[in-house]
């Protein structure tokens, strides 16, 4: 009779230390300070650079629209295709060489430069090769959408493109099904392109003071993945009252099979 009980207690232990903390399960969380109000600033974000396999949409305006129909895309020549499929097709992919080839004009290196900074260099060659400064040439440079995928213990995993310019990590997840009580908010892994290659940085979602982070803001291309937290692969339920339902279990089974014994 002792063991079974010993056996009881240490199950009851077991599930009661398997529920996930409410405190994993929050965003946004003020570690650092006591008070309840915290105000957060934060930095502003550093102009993104231009990386290889990036797709810009350009678009050239002069006052007479008709000599700059060669540089702009078609754009809605085919209706059926989405939005990201026409930005593919119409935009100027940066190649491994870092260069992006334009009508009339070639090759031009972008790699490493911002929009606006790739805008004063359509801007330029234009004026030394194709039109005068009475032309009132205005070029707009943007990136085709913002581009990142999601994988691990997130509601919906895949790629997805957001059309904005600056996108944060919490949009991200959001636009993903957000994370689960399962998955670890803690420790989230953003694998991120560089020219030399790629790097992972680890971010805490439950601390306000992720806002401050240089990773708050994600980047085109961007990898996120969620680790799952330890209590998933325990098999357990994440909380209590889904644990208390185990214990009920299993107390019930040590009972029948203690009646059974004395009975024989």
């Amino acid at each position: 009779m002792k063991n079974s009980l010993l056996v009881v207690i240490i199950l009851i232990n077991a599930l009661l230390v398997s529920c996930i903390p409410y405190k994993d399960t929050i965003y946004f969380q003020n570690k650092s300070k006591a008070t309840d109000s915290t105000q957060v600033l934060v930095e502003t974000q550093k102009p993104y650079r231009v990386q290889i396999n990036d797709i810009l949409n350009i678009r050239i305006k002069v006052t007479d629209q008709d000599n700059v129909q060669i540089f702009n895309p078609i754009g809605e020549g085919n209706l059926n295709a989405t939005a990201g499929e026409r930005a593919y097709f119409d935009g100027f992919t940066v190649d491994l060489h870092g260069n992006i080839r334009i009508p009339e004009l070639g090759y031009m290196n972008v790699l490493g430069y911002t929009t606006e900074e790739v805008e004063a260099l359509i801007k330029n060659k234009l004026l030394e090769e194709q039109f005068k400064e009475t032309a009132n040439i205005f070029v707009t440079v943007k990136l085709t959408g913002l581009n990142f995928t999601t994988t691990g213990e997130i509601g919906s995993k895949g790629t997805r493109t957001i059309y904005k310019e600056r996108v944060n990590i919490f949009e991200a997840i959001a636009n993903s099904g957000d994370i689960p009580v399962t998955g670890d908010k803690k420790d989230v892994m953003i694998i991120r392109q560089y020219p030399q290659g790629q790097k992972i940085h680890h971010i805490d979602l439950t601390d306000i003071d992720v806002m401050n982070s240089p990773y708050y803001y994600i980047q085109p291309n961007d990898m996120i993945y969620v680790k799952p937290l330890k209590q998933k692969s325990w098999g357990t339920g994440t909380t209590v009252i889904q644990n208390l339902g185990a214990i009920a279990s299993v107390l019930s089974l040590i009972t029948a099979t203690i009646l059974i014994s004395q009975r024989l």
